[in-house]
């Protein structure tokens, strides 16, 4: 099953609610197996989650937060408009979506995909375009430490979704299943944000030189697609 076409391109997104709207449409349009539908599922609970925060006072610079939320989801909803053209797709998605259909590969597995595409390489260039956006810089501020409190509600999330899909007493005798486990184990939300504030800040002082910011975003884009075919072994 494709996801709508019409129109062809669709406009970015402009609030973290237009997200949650467009996230919610690529749900109803997939199949719950498919591999994208497994991702957009988890990516919809951060989002929801994000939101919720923003609006509760949570972080110390609502308005960066929610701008860099929708900068992020953007880069991901992108890739999600091309996902019937492969060629169009950003080298850092094309496992996922390559993969998205292969029944040999769990959900979990799919969903770790998708957020390490989405991490690795979207995130850094989200927070540069966000800072440029609003003429802050990544040092500036409360935006590490807002960044950080994120890493705290996406560790709740991961260990919910690792236990829903480990925890059941049948699987725990399945080595199928243990195969896939020990395959995610060594896959982390918080080290790989940890990373790309890291690779943020790199791309944050070669913005200015076009050359030098697009060999990073390559480095990031090769190596986002390098683990997320690491995750999307079937076992």
């Amino acid at each position: 099953m494709s996801l709508p076409s019409e129109p062809s391109v669709l406009p970015p997104v402009t609030s973290i609610a237009d997200a949650i709207a467009r996230m919610e449409q690529i749900s109803a349009a997939l199949p719950p197996d498919d591999g994208l539908a497994c991702f957009n599922r988890m990516y919809l609970q951060v989002t929801e989650e994000v939101g919720q925060q923003v609006t509760a006072g949570f972080f110390a610079d609502p308005a960066f937060t929610s701008a860099l939320d929708v900068t992020f989801a953007n880069l991901y909803l992108d890739a999600a408009d091309n996902v019937d053209s492969p060629g169009s797709v950003p080298l850092a998605w094309r496992p996922l979506t390559q993969a998205r259909a292969d029944k040999g590969i769990e959900p979990i597995q799919f969903a770790l995909a998708g957020m390490n595409a989405h991490i690795n390489h979207d995130l850094p260039i989200a927070v540069v375009q966000t800072c440029q956006e609003l003429g802050t810089t990544p040092t500036s501020d409360a935006h590490l430490s807002d960044y950080q409190k994120i890493d705290r509600l996406l560790d709740a999330i991961e260990q919910s979704v690792r236990q829903s899909f480990e925890n059941a007493a049948e699987r725990a005798v399945d080595r199928h299943i243990q195969a896939v486990c020990n395959l995610i184990a060594c896959w982390s939300i918080t080290s790989a944000r940890d990373v790309a504030w890291a690779n943020c800040l790199l791309l944050w002082q070669v913005r200015n030189d076009p050359v030098a910011y697009q060999l990073v975003c390559d480095s990031l884009a090769a190596g986002a697609n390098l683990a997320s075919h690491l995750l999307l072994v079937a076992v």
